[in-house]
């Protein structure tokens, strides 16, 4: 076939070369809401008018520390009447609280408590460490 009787010759300047409505006949199909050319013929509009379009922005961390569950001091009461234990002798024996079995990774200072008990934690504030101390109680960390 003669090159100017293709069709790419012959609707050269059309604006759908022959397959209808808009959109038809490509990979994609109609994604109106997709913004193409962005990284192309539309770059000057992308950078000024959208902002932060293009890459990643913020920085993390890798080294940091996330404390994500934590309890504070106060709540020990209710924690051992539901998830404590009692070793040894009912009437001689430690109330030991595991924070650890049950998620928490940090013991913080809000509130008071009032039973001595022994918590079995990853990490604690000082403040916590005092008032269970002060309790009667005792902080294992591990």
């Amino acid at each position: 076939m003669a090159t100017r009787r293709r069709k790419v010759r012959r609707l050269r300047g059309s604006r759908t070369h022959g397959w209808g409505q808009i959109g038809q006949h490509r990979d994609t199909g109609k994604k109106g809401y997709r913004k193409v050319g962005l990284h192309k013929h539309k770059w000057t509009q992308a950078v000024l008018m959208e902002g932060k379009y293009f890459g990643k922005h913020g920085f993390h961390n890798p080294t940091s520390k996330s404390i994500e569950h934590w309890v504070n001091v106060g709540s020990l009461d209710d924690l051992f009447l539901k998830y404590g234990k009692v070793d040894g002798d009912d009437n001689n024996g430690k109330k030991v609280i595991d924070l650890n079995s049950l998620g928490y990774d940090k013991l913080l200072g809000s509130g008071n408590v009032k039973g001595a008990y022994s918590v079995i934690v990853k990490a604690c504030t000082e403040s916590a460490r005092n008032k269970v101390i002060s309790a009667g109680g005792e902080i294992i960390l591990c």
